[in-house]
């Protein structure tokens, strides 16, 4: 692992925490609010870059703090369009993030990392296999947004419209930061993004589902479900023992009544296992509490996971039963398999 700078990183500091900071150098206070801005509005990644500030200036606060910016490790492109990036992290580690372009609908979506790895252990994916190392701050978070944002832009001539914390990591066991880091996505201070245009996706954890319900989070909020019944969820995801079906739907029915966003189940298909009529008919069940969309994801196979896709027929009539009982149901085709890119298969791999 590299060395880590000593100093602190400026972004951790609020602006009325910067504001105290000039006033002690003897700055103005409007100072404050031009770094605040350089960093949050126009994404600075070096002091050097803050031309409105003076030379003099831009090297005290150089000696002073430090900018943790993340950076490009590798990128890969998938024959339909999706890209993945590996960046590295100011401390030598590595995370992933990938955009999905669906230009004929005009949207592109960041899929962004909130740890490094994951502490959950769902049997079917991959970053579940590396254990959480520590979390990512709000201002890592924010910058892939920032450089996926960038490649977007260049790669086809379009900004994004959607960001999703569905990258490596569990996002609500990285609560604050990530909190902290939609505030900046969204804030007019900072990239001023619409919170409606963010979902965050959770394996399940209650107590944090009704945490976001209490802070009023304006985001989305998906739940990654992938079974409707205990025993299967059990089998697949160890966090539903602590967290079973009836406490989650009872908290998602909280967070709606709360805050009224909008809610989804993401439903990964397999093969002979949750792809059978009686599991929509239980997943059926689980949508009549509330307003939510059903995803059905193609499963992307993992090494050495006992799992399989199910086939494109019995997802289709797994669809259409859901469609018939009057729930919104989308199926999502695998994008960037072949580069590893897919939901599940996101691990630092080469």
């Amino acid at each position: 692992m590299i060395a880590v700078s000593q100093k602190k990183d400026i972004r951790q500091l609020s602006l009325p925490e910067l504001e105290e900071v000039f006033r002690e150098m003897g700055e103005p206070r409007f100072r404050a609010r031009q770094v605040f801005e350089w960093l949050w509005k126009k994404s600075a990644f070096s002091f050097e870059a803050m031309t409105n500030l003076s030379k003099p200036l831009r090297q005290q606060l150089g000696e002073a703090f430090t900018i943790n910016a993340i950076s490009e490790d590798k990128v890969q492109h998938s024959l339909d369009g999706t890209i993945k990036s590996r960046f590295r992290l100011h401390d030598g580690h590595l995370i992933e993030s990938v955009l999905i372009p669906v230009p004929e609908e005009n949207r592109f979506t960041a899929c962004v990392s909130s740890q490094v790895g994951c502490s959950l252990s769902c049997t079917f994916c991959a970053t579940g296999r590396m254990n959480r190392v520590r979390n990512l701050d709000a201002a890592e978070i924010y910058d892939q947004v920032v450089l996926v944002n960038k490649q977007s832009e260049e790669t086809f001539g379009h900004p994004l419209t959607n960001i999703v914390y569905m990258g490596m990591g569990e996002p609500l066991l990285a609560y604050k930061n990530v909190l902290q880091s939609i505030e900046h996505l969204t804030s007019p201070q900072g990239l001023n993004m619409s919170p409606k245009r963010i979902t965050v996706s959770t394996a399940g954890i209650a107590k944090m589902i009704r945490k976001l319900a209490d802070d009023q989070s304006k985001a989305n909020l998906a739940l990654s479900l992938h079974a409707a019944d205990d025993a299967k969820r059990n089998q697949i995801m160890p966090i539903n023992e602590q967290n079973n079906l009836k406490v989650l739907m009872d908290a998602l029915d909280y967070f709606y009544r709360q805050t009224r966003n909008r809610l989804s189940f993401e439903y990964i298909a397999f093969q002979d296992f949750n792809d059978s009529l009686e599991d929509a008919a239980n997943l059926a069940r689980l949508c009549r509490q509330f307003p939510v969309r059903v995803n059905i994801i193609e499963y992307n196979p993992i090494d050495g996971a006992p799992f399989r896709s199910s086939t494109e027929h019995r997802i289709d009539d797994f669809a259409r039963y859901l469609r018939n009982q009057g729930i919104m149901v989308t199926v999502r085709r695998s994008r960037g398999k072949d580069i590893d890119a897919a939901c599940g298969q996101l691990a630092n791999k080469g």
